[in-house]
This record gives structure tokens, sequence and C-alpha cells, in this order.
């Protein structure tokens, strides 16, 4: 988000449709320059997280956790920095989006400290995910894939 720029957003709101349990070291995803994506209701994009978190834009990133496939449940824009709240829980923040499978779906990449799949946060379909725009003193709490 920039804010010399970025006003209010409503959230964007999701659904596991499929969860994924495995990580990779060696996946090069490449980070697009994009800061932001707008997504319509009824798509279904990937979420996964990295622990590359300082990754400049057009950046490899290798080091990834797979949570799953989650279906858009009303337009919207996601955008780097947005939180994003699985089951209640803040599970990271938006690092930006790889295209390679795209206009099948993007690959949402998510910072986290410490790679986390499907597994590790007990996904299941059905699974509600909230993408929200940050605003300042908003954080509340830890994501659930951060070391203390």
């Amino acid at each position: 988000m920039n804010p010399r720029e970025d006003g209010a957003k409503r959230a964007v709101h999701a659904t596991v449709v499929k969860v994924l349990i495995h990580r990779r070291e060696d996946r090069g995803m490449r980070l697009e320059e994009f800061t932001s994506r707008c997504v319509r209701a009824g798509e279904v994009h990937e979420l996964v997280t990295t622990d590359q978190a300082g990754s400049p834009p057009g950046a490899r990133v290798d080091r990834v956790g797979f949570l799953g496939f989650a279906e858009i449940q009303g337009a919207g824009v996601l955008d780097r920095g947005d939180e994003v709240w699985v089951d209640g829980r803040l599970a990271g923040t938006v690092l930006g989006f790889d295209a390679c499978h795209f206009p099948n779906h993007y690959n949402v990449l998510i910072a986290v400290d410490a790679l986390v799949t499907g597994s590790d946060l007990d996904l299941r379909p059905e699974t509600p995910v909230s993408f929200r725009q940050v605003t300042a003193g908003a954080r509340e709490q830890r994501p659930v894939g951060t070391r203390s």
C-alpha cells in the first residue's frame, strides 16, 4: 500500500477449496513487479507462504510452503502488505504475486517468518480467508507463522 496514493478499500474474502501440504526449497517463482492485483468473484487463486520477505520485484522465490487454493467471494483488490487472515488468525502479509500459471490463477505469495503449509494451519475445505488493508496501529497479534 502506498499511503500517498491509496485510500480505504474493502476486505477481500475467500474460501479454501483445496488444501496443499507440501514445501519446496527450489520452486523458482518470480515476484511480479506489480504491487496490486484485481480479483473477481469466483476466481480461484493459490496461496503460498515464503520466508523470503525482503525479495525485490523480479526476484526468484524458492523457499515456499503451499497453503492451498481459495475461491474469491467478491471482487476487490489485493495489495502488497495486506494482512492475510485464515480462520480468524493472522497468517502473514501479501508479499506479491507470481503469474507462472496465469491466466488460470495467480500464486499469491504471503510473507511469513517460518514457512507453513495447509496442514500446519489445519486448513480444511471451506476454511475462510480474508485479505485486509493494514492501517496504522491495526496489528493486534503476530502472524501464526512467526517466531516469538
